[in-house]
């Protein structure tokens, strides 16, 4: 664990790459067409896959400050609230066929970056205080 927070602290640039790459793979997965999504039988699948990809969203981008805080976190959990709403927004344009304006993928989303957050809180502690 350790390894992998020291990682992202010694390689910033490679760090916002990594989260610039993971921004672009969200929006370029929730625009695909809605008739080209795999039907797969899991209760709730897409709302679990929003949850995963925004959490890790959060996750990721936290790894880029070089001092992360608690305020920097509500500032992240408002980004992927607003970066949620801004992917529905655009699956309810008309953009992309077969997709809609979905509230409750907005809260899979955000709920999704919360926890994604208080991941990286807690396995950071957890690196930092582990010898």
């Amino acid at each position: 664990m350790k390894a992998f927070f020291r990682f992202f602290a010694a390689h910033k640039k490679r760090t916002v790459v990594i989260a610039v790459l993971w921004t672009i793979m969200i929006l370029v997965a929730c625009l695909i067409p809605g008739n080209e999504i795999p039907d797969v039988k899991v209760p709730l699948a897409d709302k679990w896959v929003h949850f995963v990809i925004f959490g890790g969203f959060a996750f990721l981008w936290m790894c880029v400050y070089r001092k992360p805080n608690a305020r920097k976190g509500v500032f992240m959990a408002l980004l992927t609230a607003a970066f949620g709403y801004a992917v529905e927004w655009l699956q309810g344009s008309g953009i992309t066929r077969g997709r809609s304006y979905d509230l409750y993928d907005m809260l899979a989303d955000s709920i999704g970056g919360i926890i994604g957050l208080a991941a990286f809180f807690l396995l950071r502690r957890i690196a930092v205080t582990t010898t």
